[in-house]
């Protein structure tokens, strides 16, 4: 007794017996196919998200859960990457990341560029 080749995709049917797909008839009962949705615009708007452009440079981010060790971790476009763990060293680290932000180059060309 032999068994029948399987397909190379086990638990799908051959791919001899698939056809392609056809629209549904119309509501209507006219058999033409229905091409947009009632009620959607078919104009392209344009993007309402328009930025000033301006983005982030420098993100500082804080964790203090309570009855744990609190922490904060500076991270700047311009390499800067620093961690600290413990109260007095997060407070410090966020004394020097607002003042890494007179002092980061990239800042300083983006703030000149405006002016």
């Amino acid at each position: 007794m032999s068994t029948p080749p399987r397909s190379p995709l086990e638990g799908h049917p051959p791919t001899s017996r698939l056809r392609l797909a056809e629209p549904a008839p119309a509501v209507s009962g006219s058999g033409a196919p229905k091409v947009v949705a009632e009620g959607v615009p078919t104009a392209v708007r344009p993007d309402q998200q328009t930025g000033d452009g301006r983005h982030p440079i420098a993100w500082l981010t804080i964790t203090a859960p309570r009855g744990a060790t609190p922490t904060a971790t500076s991270i700047c476009q311009c390499g800067r990457n620093l961690f600290a763990a413990g109260h007095h060293k997060a407070l410090a680290l966020i004394a020097d990341h607002i003042d890494h932000k007179t002092r980061c180059p990239l800042r300083a060309d983006q703030e000149g560029a405006a002016a």
